[in-house]
Formats: C-alpha cells, structure tokens, sequence
C-alpha cells in the first residue's frame, strides 16, 4: 500500500510540473545510508594491540639483546643487574625503537620507566643536536626525581644531559641547566612557568613522554597538558604510560597520538600479583590503636613500613603519635618543602626512618627497595590510588604485604576498589578493636534490654621510661 501511495503521488507532482514546462521528473531513488558512529576508543586500541608472533616460552626466554638495543644500552643494563627484561620492557622497547606511539599498561614496579628510557637513550645517542629534545612529563616531584635517578643509572653518553624542572627547587638553577640539557623531565605546572618566561623551547623535541597520566589528570592537569601539547611539534613520537588506564586516558591519547600500539601486560587496574593484601574492619576510633598494635606487637616484624593517609593533616597527626611511642619515622606531605620531602625519602631509603608516613603524592614515584609492608590508615578516594599505594611494595619480584584499615564508612570504598582490581581483598576482625563486619557478612545480634555498651579507653600517650 505504500508503494501505491508514492506512485500516486509521484504521478501527480510530475503531471503538475509536466503542464506548466512540457517536462517530465524524473526521481531517483534515495540511497540508502548507513549510520556513522565514532567508534569506541576501548575497540580501537585493541584492534592496536602490539603481540609478538612468538610462543610463550620464547617470550621468558628472551634477553636485552634480542630486543634491538645497542652496545652501549647492553651493558648499562648488565651493570645494573638487568639480566632478563619484564613484560612491559620485552613489548615496548623494540615498539618504541621502530617509532610508533605508545600506550603503556602494566603494574606498578615492573620496570615501565626502563621501558621508555633505554629506547629513547639510544635514540638521542644516535645523532648529536643542539637543544631540548626529549620531554618526559610527571604528576609529582617525587615520581620526576626518580625518573632522573634511573636516567643518570642508564646513560652512559655525558653529553646528553637531563635537567629536572619541578616545584619547590630553585628556578634560576634549573634555567641554567636547560641550556645544556637534552632531556626535560617536568611537572607540567613548573614547565609551563618556564615556557611563559621563555626560558625553555619546546620545539625541537622530537619524544614525548606521558609517566602516569591518569594521575595528572586526577590533579587536575588536563589544561595544562593540551597546553603543553599546544607548545611541542606536531611530527613527533609520543609514549603514555601508567599501572591503571581509565576512559579519559584512552580519549586524551586518541586526540594527540597517531594510530598508538596498545601495550597491556597485565589486567587494568590490577594491583601487583606479589602482595598479600588484608582488610582489617575496625571502628573508627580504632583505627590509631590498630595501627599500634600492628607496629608494636605483630609476631612477624614490619622492618620498613609505608602508611598511606588521606590527608596532610592527618599524616601530621599520625606521625607525632609514632614518634611519641619511640618509633623512627617520618612524614611527607604536600606541605613540607621539597628538601624537607628529599631528606625524609633519604632517611627512610638508608633505614634510619623506619616507617614513612605519606599521603598519596608518594604513591607514585616512590622507588625504595624493600618495602615490607603498606599500612592504608585511611581508605584512599580514588580505587585506582589503591593500586598505586600497593605497589610501593612488592616490587621486581620481591613479596610484600599490604594492609587496609577499614571503617564501617569505607566499606562501599573497599567494594569499589575489589570491583577496579578483580581481587577479593581477605577480611579481618581483629578481637578488641570495636569489631565491624562487612554488611553483607554482618550477624543479627540479639537484643538484650538494659545492656551497657564496653568500651576499652587506650592511650596514646609516650612511653614510659623503663
């Protein structure tokens, strides 16, 4: 029937317009179009996925040599004890060598900031040219002071020097550096104050490196980033690398980099397979005498530990209760300046700082071997800072043990983080602590009328001299 329909009114316009001009219409049929959709940036880079055509037992059998490396990138590799690459390092290098953009996922203390530096060392050995040609961009001071330390461990030519440009350091010594420097590694606040007194040139760089993006723009940095990508040239090479990758992550990275090879050794947002990982369920009142009891009374020893606060009051709080009880410890926060920062990292690297009390500005970037266990005082805001906050132990195939203090307040918290990692977390209820149980594991208690409430009064007070 709807065909007769159009046919009679197409008879009709036709006779009309065929009586005044003596010319028939002619119509043609409609083409048929298919719907344009942006297609999805999650199916895109899998589609760029960077596998090697090569079995499992190859993949572990492979060394730095097979992986395109020159002479001189071997044998810093040999002198620092790097006898078989991880994951991340077997996929990435010889990517990042051929000159494709890269998109980097693995887990925290698997060797990613090697991954991106052994390539681009051997690329700027390669030819000698004047000026800044390598920028690696970070979130925090402490993750740009630990990319430098492992840049200086890795280059073996002099010539092509490194400056760091971060918050807190002199601004006039660092102005100083950059006209002899070759690799800019930055804090995108300090760089952008260097590129408004014109003291750096972005120009000539030909890589650029995003070290743990997603955490920039939890900060806020996203201005600041298209900013800087606003000042680097177009032609260039550009390498993104973090433990967890979100959707903000993988659109910003389909706007700036060209057709990137998605490189993804371990499940997104995982935490390290090397942790032991508990929840313990106090009241929140509890929560100091806990930490207490798991310093101080714990059968097996915490020889160098890492305790994680929301906030820099509360590390300041948690700090002066440690040190009151005798224990050597120390404190970072946004607060202290940065050779404050510097010492306490110092201390607690040399064993003098037994434990290191720090907000979440250490949970990435901070490289200190053996740490044996990570105390979260307080359930981090963001599930993906769980999974920085844990790394900081368990690293290079060394075992650790990370605790989680939880309040009733932080359960829905502790769910979103089991939700990011795919892990369930073990659950505790330690005796004496004002014992909480998950919701979904609590028991009816029976009502007792007339029942007072026993509460255990503990005090926080120093010592006494024995």
């Amino acid at each position: 029937m709807a065909a007769a329909v159009v046919a009679a009114i197409t008879a009709a316009v036709a006779n009309r317009a065929g009586n005044n001009s003596g010319q028939s219409l002619v119509f043609l049929p409609r083409p048929r179009l298919r719907p344009w959709r942006i297609p999805k940036t999650a199916q895109y880079l899998r589609n760029n996925r960077d596998e090697f055509d090569l079995s499992p037992q190859q993949k572990e059998s492979m060394n730095f040599s097979q992986l395109g490396l020159a002479p001189a990138q071997l044998s810093a590799c040999e002198s620092l004890g790097y006898n078989e690459p991880t994951p991340i390092q077997r996929q990435a290098i010889p990517v990042i060598l051929s000159g494709r953009d890269v998109i980097g996922c693995a887990e925290t203390g698997t060797g990613k900031t090697a991954a991106f530096l052994l390539p681009i060392i051997q690329r700027i050995s390669e030819s000698s040219r004047p000026g800044v040609r390598v920028l690696v961009l970070a979130p925090t001071r402490e993750l740009a002071l630990q990319i430098k330390k492992n840049y200086g461990e890795l280059n073996s030519v002099k010539q092509n020097r490194s400056v760091i440009a971060i918050g807190g350091a002199n601004i006039r010594k660092q102005i100083e550096e950059l006209r002899k420097a070759t690799l800019l590694i930055a804090t995108p606040g300090r760089l952008l104050d260097l590129a408004e007194r014109g003291a750096v040139n972005l120009s000539m760089i030909e890589v650029l490196v995003l070290d743990e993006a997603d955490r920039m723009l939890d900060m806020g940095f996203l201005p600041a980033i298209r900013r800087v990508l606003s000042l680097v040239p177009a032609k260039r090479q550009t390498l993104l690398f973090s433990a967890t990758m979100s959707a903000s992550i993988e659109q910003l990275a389909r706007s700036t980099m060209k057709e990137p090879k998605l490189i993804e050794v371990s499940q997104r947002g995982r935490a390290a397979t090397m942790v032991e990982q508990t929840a313990y369920h106090v009241e929140q009142h509890s929560k100091t005498a806990l930490l207490l009891e798991l310093l101080e009374k714990e059968r097996q020893p915490f020889e160098r530990v890492l305790v994680f606060t929301r906030t820099r009051r509360g590390a300041e709080r948690i700090s002066h209760i440690l040190k009151a009880r005798d224990h050597s410890v120390n404190r970072i926060h946004a607060d202290r300046s940065q050779p404050q920062r510097e010492a306490a990292l110092l201390e607690f690297r040399d064993g003098r700082a037994r434990v290191l009390v720090a907000t979440d500005i250490a949970a990435r970037g901070l490289d200190v071997d053996s740490v044996s266990h990570v105390i979260n005082y307080d359930v981090p805001a963001a599930p993906e800072d769980y999974v920085h906050r844990v790394g900081r132990t368990g690293r290079a195939g060394n075992p650790g043990k990370a605790i989680t203090i939880v309040a009733p307040i932080d359960e829905l918290s502790m769910r979103a983080i089991e939700r990011l990692t795919g892990q369930p977390v073990k659950r505790v209820v330690p005796e004496g602590f004002g014992s909480s149980r998950p919701a979904v594991a609590a028991q009816a208690k029976p009502f007792v009328p007339f029942a007072r409430a026993q509460k255990t009064v503990r005090s926080f007070r120093p010592r006494r001299a024995r």
